[in-house]
């Protein structure tokens, strides 16, 4: 087995913090890169992790990306995206999943045996607790069917080079359903096998509201779309249940034509089907009043919700597949003080520069690369007096020596309160860089440690990617579109993208 990623899409869940530490105390062999995929549409002031307090050992390379609300098919695929070539395995977890004691050990020998094997996916045993003192409710009894579902991503590694092979995840597919099967059935027709490992993860059941059911019926809209892209049988290959879409179209029906028509025959038919219905979902729980009254609201409300959901799919048409466009690094910029070297404030002496841990050797990957690499730093205390011109170019000779020569450099001299245009957040000094380096400023990553590198390299129109300090807020956490726990991280990141 090669290196493997972890990639994990979240809307910020308290549950994710169980994961996380469930896989930190997993024994085994570490994942290469876990990424975290921040998909709420506004992050707010606190971010769904905090890359400073994850265990150093959880994995070599710590990543948190947003992915902008789009849905969990999106926002899987830019986190696997984000991994370099070179990692062979992408496993996908959900974020409200528990792995086992052992789960990191079994997913190895799962990818072990997959590569001897010439397999593209394995699946996890899922297990889904149900209470013992009682019978199940509805929600707990279709939280369960997930043990039995086949190819779910709440645990689902696939081979890279599987996922590539058929663009990863469709991301016509807005919520979190049908969209691992519809991956499924497509790398199948490649002729990739699918199977389930030895890994057992458990998924519980998360509290939920009275009207969940409801507005889980849009899913309607999504079996559509699988439909069309895989035909009508395409559920005997997936293993997926019918459901109960006929008979919520014939009560729908009936309840439409009982109130249009004023039919007592249409009504019977409709007080039949909701009848049939609403006992179905109450007979094999626990029959409490709060769960008998839901089903009771619930169950009038989901045919016509369903039907709603698969008539309006129907009657639209299919949208094109967005196409995905991996963007263009043609060159690394770099803040110097808390990214490249040791902060120490307004410091003019160059016997106290002093490289980060894994910056000189994050550098030189860069430039292995080919990739030109510039420093973009604001040095206000030129302007406050304390050092002078002289003793910052001695600082700036210094980083040289520690690091190699840099391709260019662009200095803000200027202080907070003189309106320049130069001062990160402004982004006077990236396009200086980006001039410099004779290269476009969207061609360019700004990686720096601070709300002001971000707030910068995005007014200049270049990509940013932050590395969090003691210093940096959570909140400038939270808006971050990339944050890497080190320089290392976000260098390789860097390059991936070449």
């Amino acid at each position: 087995m090669g290196d493997y990623a972890v990639v994990v899409p979240t809307l910020g869940r308290p549950s994710l913090r169980v994961l996380l530490a469930a896989l930190a105390a997993a024994d085994g062999p570490r994942p290469g890169w876990l990424v975290v995929v921040d998909d709420r549409r506004e992050p707010g002031d606190t971010p769904v992790v905090d890359v400073r307090d994850l265990p150093a050992d959880v994995a070599r390379h710590v990543l948190v990306l947003h992915g902008g609300g789009r849905g969990p098919a999106a926002a899987r695929n830019t986190g696997w995206r984000a991994v370099p070539a070179g990692v062979d395995w992408i496993a996908f977890l959900d974020d409200d999943v528990v792995v086992g004691p052992r789960w990191c050990a079994d997913l190895a020998a799962d990818l072990d045996a997959a590569d001897r094997h010439g397999i593209a996916a394995s699946q996890a045993e899922i297990d889904v607790p149900l209470p013992a003192h009682r019978r199940p409710t509805d929600w707990e009894r279709g939280t369960a069917g997930l043990a039995t579902a086949w190819w779910i991503t709440a645990d689902m590694a696939y081979r890279r080079d599987a996922l590539a092979a058929v663009d990863g995840f469709d991301e016509r597919f807005p919520r979190a359903f049908r969209e691992d099967a519809d991956l499924a059935l497509r790398v199948q027709a490649t002729g990739g096998r699918l199977v389930v490992g030895s890994r057992r993860t458990t998924h519980p059941v998360r509290p939920t509201g009275r009207w969940t059911s409801v507005r889980q019926q849009r899913g309607n809209a999504d079996d559509v779309l699988v439909a069309r892209l895989h035909g009508r049988l395409w559920g005997d290959r997936a293993h997926a249940p019918a459901g109960r879409r006929r008979r919520h179209l014939i009560t729908t029906a009936a309840g439409l034509a009982a109130v249009a028509l004023r039919s007592r025959a249409a009504a019977a038919v409709w007080a039949l089907g909701t009848a049939e219905f609403t006992w179905a979902r109450i007979a094999p729980g626990p029959r409490t009043r709060g769960e008998v009254t839901t089903m009771l609201l619930t169950s009038l409300a989901i045919p016509p919700a369903a039907s709603w959901w698969w008539v309006r799919a129907l009657l639209r048409r299919t949208p094109p597949r967005p196409v995905h466009e991996a963007p263009r690094t043609k060159a690394l910029l770099v803040d110097r003080d808390g990214t490249l070297v040791v902060d120490v404030p307004h410091n003019g002496d160059p016997d106290l520069v002093q490289p980060l841990p894994g910056a000189v050797g994050a550098v030189q990957a860069a430039r292995t690369a080919g990739l030109p690499v510039g420093v973009v730093t604001n040095q206000s205390g030129l302007a406050r007096g304390a050092f002078t011109a002289a003793d910052l170019a001695a600082v700036h000779r210094r980083v040289d020596e520690l690091f190699g020569a840099f391709d260019a450099w662009a200095v803000c001299p200027h202080g907070p309160d003189d309106g320049c245009a130069c001062r990160k957040p402004a982004p006077g000094s990236v396009l200086a860089a980006a001039a410099s380096l004779g290269v476009e400023p969207a061609d360019c990553v700004l990686v720096g440690d601070i709300g002001s590198d971000v707030a910068a390299a995005r007014a200049a129109g270049a990509r940013a990617v932050l590395v969090p300090t003691e210093e940096t807020r959570a909140a400038e956490l939270a808006v971050a579109p990339v944050v890497a726990r080190d320089l290392g991280t976000a260098v390789a990141v860097v390059l991936g993208d070449r």
